[in-house]
């Protein structure tokens, strides 16, 4: 196995050495400005929290894989595609923002059921007028650092784009027009006379109909568990990870961390890429 060890800063010598020293693997090579790879790395269980400590990201890949081994990306939206969750920022148009962030929160962590807790916290939205969506998209979401940079590599590469969340299509389907995505899925608010009812229009598209358009996606591009990547952040990304030959828990919650493949909790969505690189 390689390990890859990646930070938002320059690595001090001293913990690149201290980490060559518990994985008995040769000198660590440089594969981007603050990443390294350990090759023939040994496991060891002083690692993850040496890692933890200093605010590096690590994982243990396979020699030889490389991002030219997969076909289709998934992602969650809210907190991991973009650095916002929409239906909190909707909320602050209310006033109600601490209230359906307690939600939300409680939801991510997988306390509440997340199709009831979406309905309580859309609830507290009636009324609103539609244009605070616009508002919410223009003067508040902003990509996670390192999107683009994921997302133009895995376009050379050929691997398809799957967005897939528990928010709104409002902002799915901008962001996919914007961002060149392949394909685009979320729950569709209720308006009338150009005013949120409080409602979601059909089946709400939760934990299980995530994993449901990640499994259909695949099949549909005639791909393995394995030539999929997962990216999410919250309990309601989990059996849509548990589908994917690799699931990423991206600034997670520990109950993802502790179920997904690797977990990049410093850097970026660009820190994908040394994972897998060539």
């Amino acid at each position: 196995m390689n390990l890859i060890i990646q930070a938002t800063r320059a690595i001090a010598p001293a913990h690149l050495a201290h980490l060559a020293e518990l994985t008995r693997s040769t000198h660590p090579t440089p594969i981007a400005a603050h990443a390294y790879r350990f090759s023939a790395a040994h496991t060891h269980p002083g690692i993850a929290d040496y890692c933890l400590e200093h605010h590096l990201d690590f994982g243990f890949v396979p020699q030889g894989k490389t991002l030219a081994d997969f076909g289709l990306l998934v992602m969650d939206m809210d907190s991991t595609l973009i650095t916002i969750e929409c239906i909190d920022e909707i909320a602050d148009m209310q006033g109600l923002k601490p209230q359906v962030a307690s939600i939300t929160a409680a939801a991510m962590r997988g306390e509440l059921d997340f199709a009831e807790s979406l309905r309580l916290r859309v609830a507290l939205l009636a009324g609103l007028d539609e244009s605070a969506l616009q508002r919410v998209y223009d003067e508040r979401l902003k990509l996670t650092a390192g999107a683009e940079i994921m997302l133009a590599k895995l376009k050379t590469l050929g691997i398809k784009t799957l967005l897939v969340s528990g928010g709104f299509e409002f902002f799915t389907e901008r962001l996919q027009k914007r961002l060149g995505l392949d394909y685009a899925y979320a729950n569709t608010l209720e308006i009338m006379d150009g005013k949120l009812t409080g409602k979601v229009l059909g089946d709400i598209l939760g934990a299980q109909a995530k994993a449901d358009w990640l499994v259909n996606i695949r099949d549909e591009l005639k791909l393995g568990p394995q030539q999929v990547i997962a990216v999410g952040d919250g309990a309601n990304d989990l059996k849509m990870l548990a589908q994917a030959g690799t699931g990423i828990a991206f600034h997670a919650k520990p109950v993802v961390r502790t179920q997904a493949s690797y977990a990049l909790n410093f850097v970026g969505l660009d820190g994908l890429l040394p994972l897998f690189a060539s």
